[in-house]
């Protein structure tokens, strides 16, 4: 298990390969279609949000103010992930990403992207929703909730050891297309 503090330095990225688990502490970003979308036709980040260095997550939360009147974080599983296929190379370079984590994998542009630039796509448990809210230790802000709504709005979360596993590396791997095609082998192997 390897411990990952944000923000995340190239080299601590290009040392992961697939099948490498992880546990992430720091600050993440959440972003889906509409921050991908936006963020490809040109649209800005507010300032508050930095991702360099950083570690953007796939995922819609369900947040809720508490007592306080600030936000707590009761559920925060991982979107899927391959609907940011056609953004989320641009999204890695323009911002200087270090990691994205989401659910189901992602295509060529990002595989290729991750390689060229120093990132690594990391695999969430789907369907863990409230035990990976339980490692976001605090919600420290939002933005764009006006523009797109709650669960497309950018939420920046404090984390701990948040679990994940690299599926696609810094080095051109990817444990998706390893799987696929040993599916397709085996499938063969059957139709003959």
């Amino acid at each position: 298990m390897t411990k990952l503090t944000t923000p995340i330095s190239e080299a601590t990225i290009r040392s992961l390969k697939v099948g490498d688990e992880v546990l992430l502490t720091g600050t993440i970003f959440t972003g889906r279609d509409a921050v991908h979308k936006y963020l490809h036709e040109g649209g800005q980040l507010p300032d508050q949000v930095n991702l360099q260095d950083g570690v953007l997550y796939h995922c819609g939360p369900v947040v809720i103010k508490d007592e306080q009147g600030g936000w707590k974080c009761v559920a925060a599983g991982p979107t899927t992930s391959i609907r940011e296929e056609p953004y989320q190379w641009q999204v890695i370079r323009d911002c200087r990403l270090r990691g994205v984590i989401g659910k189901g994998g992602m295509g060529d542009k990002t595989v290729a992207a991750c390689q060229e630039h120093g990132c690594v796509y990391l695999h969430a448990v789907g369907g863990a929703a409230q035990v990976l809210a339980e490692c976001i230790k605090r919600v420290n802000g939002v933005y764009m909730m006006e523009e797109f709504g709650a669960p497309e709005a950018i939420w920046e979360f404090q984390v701990e050891d948040f679990p994940a596993v690299v599926t696609i590396d810094s080095h051109g791997g990817s444990l998706h297309k390893q799987i696929m095609a040993e599916s397709q082998a085996e499938l063969a192997r059957h139709l003959t």
